[in-house]
């Protein structure tokens, strides 16, 4: 792949260089700045806490550049503050030449389709207003931004696809989807970036930098306020551990497997999202004072506990309502425990009435409980748990998202993950029996 991009990427570069003659009315000097601020963006570019999601905004100066100087010395500056920028953060070899090849792809694609539909080099645009330098040239621009974009998320989705075997087709699309709305205002401040350096030399260019740091701590702040959100997750899986100590590590099992079944199904990446954050706090009604006492018993519960203890989901969809950021997987929190056949709690809905993120969340939590030593059994193996699934296929389980479950691949990709982290554990959670349990 690597060697692909990279062989594309000089054949832009000679086909660029042959067939669009060096401007004389291009700005190097200009253009020059802006690709250093666009290094200097990638200096100050951020990781989002616990992700590896880069913050940068440097696209935007460096497509200013390639409007400035729209033939094959932009290109060079382009690749130069690219591979600046590689070398500062100390890339291994292979992921160094990708990003390199990548940016040069783009670039160079980009700028032969500003020409070739209508771009002039910006500098000839000098004296004109905002609005007549748009009309003339912005139609142009997109093409440029959008080409860079593409190549980006095309190349970048078909590597991970290739890694990880995923869908090539729906990893570009969710990709695309994150991107859709910067990449309009991509667009916009690019073409704003370079006419104001036109107007205003390399000084204004240079004086860009000021209001793009400002993005970019905007793009900070919003990346910290996700972190802080996730902790406020963590803290409150940790309340329901420490309510129940048998559950150690069960929330996090259960919304590990409920985002391999929700990706088995193709959800978007989006939803895959939500559904783990309701898997998560599946269970996080038990931290309510009255199921105190009931979490520290050992052994089976009464009918009458078992009674109380139905209420734990209803006591969560309370809990998570109060966040605004969680209310659309309330549903999924109180109906986590319906059955398909309508025997379950706490409504007794059943079918397609059931959201689909609480069937979800019934398999994964089905499936630590019973893979799960407990003091009254043991464990089940891979292929007993599999048999229990299907002897209550169409019963306690969406018959569809049965099959889905036991086929071979997500099976054993359940599994895998049940054998990676086996603790001893007791949790009032639902077991298949024929009894209503959790």
């Amino acid at each position: 792949m690597v060697a692909v991009t990279a062989a594309l990427a000089i054949v832009t570069f000679v086909v660029l260089w042959a067939s669009i003659a060096a401007e004389p009315s291009a700005k190097l000097a200009l253009g020059a700045t802006l690709a250093a601020i666009g290094v200097l963006a990638d200096f100050m570019a951020f990781y989002a806490q616990g992700k590896s999601v880069v913050g940068s905004i440097a696209l935007i100066p460096l497509s200013s550049a390639a409007l400035l100087v729209p033939d094959h010395r932009g290109l060079v500056l382009i690749v130069l503050a690219q591979i600046i920028t590689e070398v500062h953060k100390k890339r291994p070899a292979l992921k160094f030449a990708f990003n390199v090849s990548q940016v040069a792809l783009g670039f160079g694609i980009g700028i032969l389709l500003f020409r070739q539909f209508g771009g002039m080099p910006f500098g000839s645009l000098l004296g004109e207003s905002f609005l007549s330098a748009a009309s003339a040239i912005l139609a142009p621009t997109a093409l440029l931004v959008a080409s860079v974009m593409l190549i980006n998320t095309l190349s970048v989705s078909a590597v991970v696809a290739a890694v990880s075997g995923q869908s090539f087709l729906r990893l570009w699309v969710d990709g695309n989807k994150a991107t859709a709305l910067f990449s309009i205002f991509h667009v916009i401040l690019t073409f704003y970036t370079s006419w104001l350096s036109l107007n205003l030399g390399v000084l204004g260019a240079a004086g860009m930098a000021i209001p793009m740091i400002a993005v970019r701590q905007l793009l900070r702040t919003t990346a910290e306020l996700t972190g802080v959100t996730e902790e406020l997750l963590d803290l409150m899986v940790a309340a329901i551990e420490a309510r129940d100590p048998y559950t150690s590590g069960h929330s996090k099992r259960v919304a590990e497997a409920s985002r391999i079944i929700a990706k088995a199904l193709g959800l978007n990446a989006e939803k895959v999202e939500r559904v783990e954050v309701a898997a998560l706090l599946h269970d996080v009604g038990k931290i309510d004072e009255q199921f105190a006492r009931i979490l520290a018993k050992e052994g089976r519960l009464t009918p009458e506990e078992w009674t109380v203890m139905k209420r734990h989901p209803v006591r969560g969809a309370e809990l998570v309502g109060l966040l605004t950021s969680l209310k659309d997987i309330v549903p999924a929190v109180r109906h986590h425990h319906e059955n398909w056949d309508g025997t379950g709690y706490p409504d007794g809905i059943k079918g397609d009435a059931i959201p689909l993120a609480s069937r979800i969340i019934m398999f994964a939590d089905t499936l630590d409980a019973i893979t799960t030593d407990r003091p009254y059994r043991k464990a089940l193996a891979a292929e007993d748990a599999r048999r229990e699934f299907l002897k209550f296929r169409g019963k306690q389980f969406d018959p569809t998202l049965c099959d889905v479950v036991v086929s071979p691949n997500v099976w054993a990709e359940l599994f895998a993950c049940v054998e990676t982290d086996r603790a001893a554990h007791l949790e009032p959670a639902q077991e298949i029996a024929t009894s209503a349990v959790a």
